[in-house]
């Protein structure tokens, strides 16, 4: 204790607690700031122009990491083994503005795939992936330049609503090829070449469709037809044999005169 001006000030119970409330704060903004600069063990984070970039490139990752920091600006995936992009894959990254998945072995998109990110992202990359096809609501509301190129589209009708809807890369939309497509003389071409060709993917749909039940519609048609005709032969047949029955028993008259001669005896 120590007097200043006739009063005992604390000094040293006044410094601790300083250091009390100090303390305090920066654990404090730790606990805040931590989970959104937590970095995957498996990929490099870094700042680049002030932006947060997460470098997982070339990794052997199968999945995409879930600890992703929030936030994120860039996120390369590139060169993994990823084979799904399931629903809200990337949800908690409300600051993402490019996403890398190219060179993977992606079959499969999620319909909620990119919930979350449809509102920030600028640039998707998917090229070089294994994808055939893709649900429409994949890609709703996705403002985003996108690349799909280098990869075994099937073209159809769901593929040619779909690509409607994007912003394909202008730099690849070229590389973007039909590998099966619903007429085979399609297969092996620019997608966008086909489209613009003026086919239409989905008037095959419809014509397969029609084709389908007309095929469905004949067949129940047939067998009715079958039946009937079997019903009408079958009860021939009985008719017929009713009738030999009938005219197998003996008439009136000849009963009458049997009854004559069985009275005349008596």
């Amino acid at each position: 204790m120590q007097k200043v001006g006739g009063l005992d000030m604390p000094r040293k119970s006044s410094i601790l607690d300083g250091f009390a409330v100090i303390w305090c704060v920066v654990f404090g903004l730790f606990i805040v700031i931590a989970p959104v600069m937590a970095c995957p063990t498996t990929c490099h984070c870094m700042e680049k122009s002030g932006k947060t970039v997460v470098q997982c490139i070339s990794r052997n990752l199968d999945i995409i990491p879930p600890d992703l920091p929030r936030d994120t600006v860039i996120l390369l995936l590139a060169s993994n083994h990823i084979t799904h992009i399931p629903n809200q894959a990337f949800k908690d990254l409300h600051y993402l503005q490019e996403l890398d998945l190219s060179n993977n072995d992606i079959e499969l998109v999620d319909l909620g795939a990119f919930q979350g990110v449809s509102d920030s992202l600028l640039f998707l990359d998917l090229s070089n992936n294994r994808i055939q096809s893709v649900p429409k609501e994949a890609f709703a509301r996705l403002r985003a330049k996108i690349s799909l190129s280098n990869n075994p589209w099937h073209c159809e009708c769901t593929l040619q609503e779909v690509l409607r809807e994007l912003r394909l890369d202008p730099e690849t939309v070229n590389e973007v090829m039909c590998h099966t497509a619903v007429q085979e003389e399609y297969a092996g071409k620019p997608v966008i070449q086909v489209l613009d060709s003026g086919i239409n993917f989905c008037n095959f749909h419809h014509k397969t469709t029609d084709v389908a039940m007309f095929v469905t519609m004949f067949g129940w048609f047939t067998m009715v037809i079958a039946y009937v005709i079997y019903y009408v032969r079958h009860n021939q047949e009985d008719a017929r044999r009713h009738l030999e029955y009938l005219k197998s028993l003996p008439s009136s008259s000849q009963i009458s005169k049997d009854f004559d001669t069985i009275s005349t005896v008596l």
